[in-house]
């Protein structure tokens, strides 16, 4: 089986992208890896102030949902970072893409950005 990855784009209300990158950044993308996670962006749009896109990549599709409760029904999430990332954010998709050119074996190391870098 192949790899999966979430193309996942979201919108901050106004004024809150560089805060919840932020958050993201330092709280909940280093948790995702903990768990098993390959996690890459966020990448800002050029085109407005408040849309970002990020990449989560799986293993495969079975490891997908395990994964991915273990996350949302974690300490972590359920105790702090739900109630302080979802209060920010104005609208979220996500697509599940197969990774068809094995991205999961080459995905690049963890970005130093900043949110001062938004």
């Amino acid at each position: 089986m192949s790899a999966v990855i979430e193309v996942r784009i979201y919108r901050a209300k106004p004024s809150m992208r560089a805060p919840l990158l932020e958050l993201l950044r330092s709280r909940a993308f280093p948790l995702q890896r903990q768990l098993g996670m390959k996690v890459l962006g966020p990448f800002p749009s050029s085109e407005d102030e408040v849309t970002f896109v990020w990449l989560r990549a799986f293993p495969d599709e079975a490891s997908r949902q395990p994964l991915k409760a273990a996350f949302y029904a974690g300490g972590d999430w359920l105790n702090g970072l739900e109630g302080k990332i979802l209060p920010m954010l104005d609208d979220y998709t996500a697509v599940v893409v197969q990774d068809i050119a094995d991205l999961w074996l080459r995905w690049p190391a963890e970005t130093a950005a900043t949110a001062a870098d938004v």
